[in-house]
């Protein structure tokens, strides 16, 4: 469903002549009705459609060429304003471009951001002593294909846990750490727990780059929480006995490799995950601004939780001891698409941090991002999606990242920036929950 703004003049209702025909009145009645319908939908999701194509089209060098083929390139948008009163609480005023639960597009590393909220709040629920996301994490193996993992050398101890498959995640976007962390949750808790809290259009059923099929996806490992020789919390393997594929087939493009054959068919994402971008915007609201957010829609974390999630959201991998990151692969504005775009010889803002969590597969480019400049006190939250495969052939590794992707991140990111330079604010922000020491 596309949610719109309703252009209707409720005035024009109010100011109507008393002596209108019966038929006129029927009319007005009619348009009534759709009147308050449209509005019911637009002030349930507060989102503007008209103020994105206009502040796009102020730069035809930059955007004319997307907006002209936005179907084409399944472009979406959600750019949010933060506005605070004086008390420094925050009011939100969102905009949108395109945006569509129903209209497909593979999530990628994205979905690794709600895994990491889910680990720790289940971590939080059981509410068992010695648990904690540092507590060392044991994964053994029981079905085809599953992997057990007991060490980890990038970390100080040279344990696996749930603190540190999210510092990976966070800041690289580590796909095995997404697996580790999927596996912990398990499949139907995953997508129940985002559904119980309203986050009803998402579908996360599978691990990331290990090739998995549908059962296997469905089995995760056994597991075990270790303190010393101690056992303090293990699940077996649990099996998900509900399916969460689309219930309508998806397919997308003109045709695919397989193998070094192409195949001139569409390709399927429908036993792919989703996770839309009102949903992906939703849960990074939820964890910035969790007292702005409805309870039902607030995850279990504990300040600590949080101080941790903003530190390596933001932190740049130059920045890290544990793990360490080669600075030439892992750039200070690695996986900063918004403001940035693939730039690795950019010259960082020191002023600004980004607060995201990034996703790049199959020529879809994604960037959930909440955007603070400390200095002038900007901050906004800004998430879009764009699918970057000019030829319509999936899995031949010929994406337009480089020419179509990373420089529209950039343009977009800046020219909202740039904005909200100017855009007039009542009140100064207060910013400082998000000032993070980092390592």
């Amino acid at each position: 469903m596309v949610f719109r703004e309703s252009k209707f003049n409720y005035s024009t209702i109010l100011e109507m002549p008393f002596r209108a025909t019966v038929k006129n009145m029927k009319k007005y009645y009619f348009i009534l009705l759709i009147f308050t319908m449209n509005t019911i939908v637009s002030n349930a999701q507060k989102i503007n459609i008209d103020f994105l194509p206009k502040l796009m089209a102020t730069k035809p060098e930059q955007f004319k060429e997307l907006m002209d083929n936005s179907e084409k390139y399944r472009l979406q948008i959600l750019y949010t304003q933060i506005d605070r009163d004086k008390k420094n609480r925050p009011k939100f005023t969102t905009f949108g471009y395109r945006i569509n639960n129903s209209e497909y597009f593979y999530p990628a590393s994205t979905v690794k951001f709600p895994a990491s909220i889910l680990a720790l709040e289940k971590i939080n629920n059981l509410n068992i002593k010695g648990l904690t996301k540092e507590t060392p994490m044991l994964t053994g193996a029981e079905f085809q294909k599953h992997t057990p993992v007991t060490k980890d050398s990038t970390a100080e101890n040279g344990l696996p846990s749930v603190a540190h498959y999210i510092k990976k995640i966070l800041m690289v976007s580590d796909n095995d750490a997404f697996n580790r962390l999927y596996e912990f949750i398990g499949q139907e808790a995953f997508n129940a727990t985002l559904h119980q809290k309203g986050y009803e259009n998402t579908r996360i059923h599978h691990r990331l780059q290990v090739g998995m099929n549908k059962e296997q996806n469905r089995r995760t490992n056994p597991i075990k929480f270790m303190q010393g020789n101690e056992i303090v919390y293990q699940q077996p393997m649990v099996i998900s006995e509900k399916n969460y594929n689309s219930a309508n087939p998806v397919f997308i493009g003109k045709g695919y490799m397989k193998g070094d054959s192409l195949v001139n068919n569409p390709y399927e994402f429908t036993d792919r995950n989703f996770y839309p971008l009102l949903d992906q915007q939703a849960v990074l609201k939820a964890v910035l601004f969790p007292e702005s957010v409805e309870a039902k829609k607030r995850f279990n974390l504990t300040q600590d939780d949080y101080k941790f999630m903003y530190k390596y959201m933001s932190q740049m991998p130059t920045e890290s001891k544990f793990p360490k990151y080669d600075p030439v692969e892992f750039y200070p504005t690695y996986c900063k698409f918004l403001m940035y775009g693939s730039g690795k010889n950019d010259v960082v803002n020191p002023n600004m941090r980004i607060f995201n969590k990034v996703g790049d597969a199959y020529g879809f480019l994604l960037d959930n991002a909440y955007v603070v400049d400390f200095e002038k006190g900007v901050e906004f939250m800004l998430t879009t999606v764009l699918l970057c495969n000019n030829d319509g052939i999936f899995n031949d590794d010929k994406y337009d990242y480089d020419t179509v992707g990373y420089p529209f991140m950039k343009n977009l990111g800046k020219l909202i920036y740039e904005y909200e330079l100017t855009r007039p604010k009542k009140n100064k922000a207060d910013l400082s929950r998000f000032k993070m020491k980092y390592d």
